[in-house]
């Protein structure tokens, strides 16, 4: 429980990227964090683990279709790159303009 509160406090340092994620429905795993999102590239489900060997998270990306990992990520890391599986599209300001405005 203490990973998955650490991961929540990493991730809301950024809430204007997590709200664009549609984030929602976070479960505290035993060595991570468990969320669903709904972004402009991928919606599913996002398991961040911990990895006591490497030092680092791996990141599972998980749908009805696949299941994608990023393994060896730094604390640092884990927003930019989630964000750029999640949400960051080519034309993402135009996206944005188009889907909310």
């Amino acid at each position: 429980m203490e990973m998955a509160n650490y991961i929540s406090q990493i991730l809301r340092m950024q809430p204007l990227i997590i709200c664009s994620w549609g984030f929602n429905s976070p479960v505290a795993l035993k060595n991570g964090l468990r969320f669903k999102v709904s972004g402009f590239k991928f919606s599913g489900t996002v398991e961040i683990l911990y990895n006591e060997g490497s030092d680092l998270f791996d990141i599972y990306f998980k749908n009805e279709q696949k299941v994608d990992v990023v393994n060896g990520c730094y604390i640092d890391m884990l927003v930019d790159v989630i964000d750029d599986k999640v949400e960051k599209v080519d034309n993402y300001k135009e996206r944005v303009k188009k889907e909310y405005l």
